[in-house]
Formats: C-alpha cells, sequence, structure tokens
C-alpha cells in the first residue's frame, strides 16, 4: 500500500505571509497603531491565527482583553482577499500531481482555521489533491497536539504515514505522533534545520517524490 502523506499548508505548500500581514496590518491601522513588517509577522506565523494576533498585540502593547475581538477582526480581514498574494512554492503542483497519480493518499493538517485553508485550497486548485482537510479549528486540540494529524490519517484509511511541513510546530507533531517528518527548509522555521528532527528535508518540492521514495525504502529496510 502507499503510504498517506499529510501536508502543511502555509510555509509548505503555500507562502501566504503577504495576506496574513496585510490582514493584521489593517487590524493595527484601524486602531491607529503602526504597521508591521514583513520579517516581523512571518516571525509570529506557526502556531495559528489566534497565536499570530497574540504577538501581534504583545509586539504593539494591545490589551490582551481584546484578543477575542482582534482574532475575529483580523481573520475577518483575512477572509476578504486571502490569496490576494498569495503563491504556490516552487514544484508544488507537479509535486502533488506526482504523489497522486502514483496512488498516495493525501491530506492536509494546518493550524490555519480550517474554512480559510479550504477556500485558499479552493482558489489556488488544490482542493482536488487532498481527501481530507483539518484546520487549527477543526478539534479541539491543535498542532504540536499530535491529536489533529493522527485525525487525519485515521480518516484517509491508509496504511505507512509520513508528514510534511516547515516548522519547529511540525516538527515536534510528527515526533509527538511517531510518524517520519519530510521537512521543507524554505518556510517559516526559525531553528538551523539540524536542530529540527526530520527523515529528510528538502528545498525544492518537485524533488520530493523522488526523495520520499528513497526514505521510505531506508526505512522499511530497518
Amino acid at each position: 500500500m502507499k503510504p498517506a502523506i499529510v501536508f502543511d499548508l502555509d510555509g509548505t505548500l503555500i507562502d501566504s505571509v503577504p495576506d496574513l500581514a496585510a490582514a493584521v496590518n489593517l487590524t493595527l491601522t484601524a486602531r491607529d497603531l503602526p504597521e508591521l513588517d514583513l520579517p516581523t509577522i512571518t516571525g509570529f506565523v506557526g502556531n495559528g491565527l489566534p497565536k499570530l494576533v497574540e504577538r501581534v498585540m504583545t509586539h504593539s502593547g494591545i490589551d490582551m482583553g481584546h484578543h477575542g475581538e482582534l482574532t475575529r477582526i483580523t481573520l475577518d480581514n483575512y477572509m476578504r482577499a486571502p490569496t490576494a498574494r498569495t503563491v504556490l512554492y516552487v514544484g508544488v503542483r507537479d509535486m502533488l500531481e506526482a504523489f497522486t497519480t502514483s496512488g498516495h493518499a493525501l491530506g492536509i493538517c494546518t493550524n490555519k482555521p480550517e474554512a480559510a485553508a479550504r477556500q485558499v485550497l479552493d482558489a489556488l486548485d488544490l482542493s482536488r489533491f487532498f481527501a481530507v482537510v483539518v484546520g487549527g479549528d477543526t478539534l479541539a486540540q491543535r498542532k504540536p497536539d499530535p491529536a489533529p494529524l493522527l485525525h487525519v490519517f485515521k480518516q484517509l484509511d491508509a496504511g505507512p504515514r509520513f508528514y510534511v511541513g516547515d516548522s519547529e510546530v511540525d516538527a515536534e507533531t510528527a515526533r509527538r505522533a511517531a510518524v517520519p517528518f519530510a521537512l521543507f527548509t524554505e518556510g517559516y522555521r526559525k531553528s538551523p534545520v539540524s536542530a529540527l528532527p526530520h527523515h529528510l528535508a528538502y528545498a525544492n518540492s518537485g524533488n520530493l517524490p523522488d526523495l520520499m521514495e528513497d526514505a521510505l525504502s531506508g526505512i522499511s529496510a530497518r
């Protein structure tokens, strides 16, 4: 049986920070606060929208009592144009076509809200590749808790497993789920590649099918 492969979304398949930054800065300017630059907001990404907003609020000196309100406002800002500036990383579409053609079951496990994730996947013509999509609000838990990832694999009803992501959160999720991990090195990680446990690392998504086949052969031979 071909392994099921589950992907993170932001920072792994898509570069979405420009749209997230636009949503955050709309929230800030509405409160007469200065905008944040792209590198700063990139550093706040990785644990879902509520955590992104919390980090922005801390950075900007906003009373945390407004967290729920500002999270809703920022999500509304984002949902108005979630793919205006978002792009696929190099090789992603060819990679997904290759995995689908070779019979892999594919899923998404992201901390992005599920409705936003599905809207982005639809807009970028990626939904057709994924049988299951789990977002940060689908379950009571979110990554790095392993429950969302294990839930995706259970829904895919497949045997061997592999998780693909770009960050410390993804690496920790895979570790807790005891699932082999492929690290995309060009995403939003903050640590050196060597600091994140992984079975393989790649910089161009078009190379992942061959790299994963080699890695799976090594794992099965142990």
